[in-house]
């Protein structure tokens, strides 16, 4: 089944518990995490984490798109996050900090920039909860979906398939209403939306009908039956 993860980058920042309730009913609560260093944007940190975990009870799916997570991750989890996600392209030692991660009680995830390859990290897929293919470059909202990721998420599905694994494939980057049943027909089944969410009237009905979207896609997509 989908889960629809709202991606707060694209609320008001002065309203974030509200804007935290206003999407009840998602999966989880994606929060993006930028240090103008790994890429060109800064967003929130650790404190701000820490105040989002006390003011909803909607799980955090935290995004670090910073340099040097294998310091920075467990701290995460420390403030409050179910699910942190490192870049490939900055951990030093990703299958350690992918056991320190779990270790500390969270679901650890990895995400692939759109030109970082899957393949070289097959060997490394047991050692995680989540994949995440960026769908657009990281840094900021509001970007145009990257149709040339598909091929990348359907490889992706093949490896977590053929290897008999419970991973999630999350996909990150342009998903709407338009482009979110081309994901799930490619292999994703966990979504972040940030303006597709946070810019309808009806932030929780725009949750609801994504993920009757994804969910009518996945029943019927060959990956899907014998999942």
């Amino acid at each position: 089944m989908a889960q629809i993860n709202p991606s707060i980058l694209s609320a008001d920042f002065a309203r974030l518990a509200d804007e935290a309730q206003a999407v009840e009913g998602a999966d989880w609560l994606h929060v993006d995490v930028m240090d103008n260093h790994f890429v060109p944007n800064l967003t929130l940190g650790i404190p701000v984490v820490e105040s989002l975990s006390r003011a909803t009870d909607t799980p955090l799916d935290c995004h670090l798109m910073i340099e040097n997570p294998d310091r920075w991750a467990p701290q995460y989890v420390e403030a409050g996050a179910g699910s942190v996600t490192f870049h490939a392209e900055a951990a030093a030692a990703p299958v350690r900090l992918a056991r320190e991660i779990r270790a500390k009680g969270a679901r650890a995830s990895m995400a692939l920039k759109p030109a970082t390859p899957v393949e070289p990290y097959e060997d490394l897929l047991p050692e995680l909860d989540m994949l995440l293919v960026m769908t657009v470059e990281p840094g900021f909202g509001g970007q145009a979906f990257l149709d040339i990721m598909l091929p990348k998420i359907r490889r992706t599905r093949e490896l977590i398939n053929k290897h008999g694994l419970e991973l999630w494939l999350q996909v990150d980057g342009g998903v709407s209403e338009a482009t979110i049943e081309r994901c799930a027909e490619a292999g994703a089944d966990v979504f972040v939306a940030g303006s597709a969410v946070y810019g309808a009237e009806d932030p929780a009905q725009a949750v609801r009908t994504l993920r009757e979207q994804a969910d009518g896609t996945i029943a019927s997509a060959p990956w899907a039956c014998n999942h």
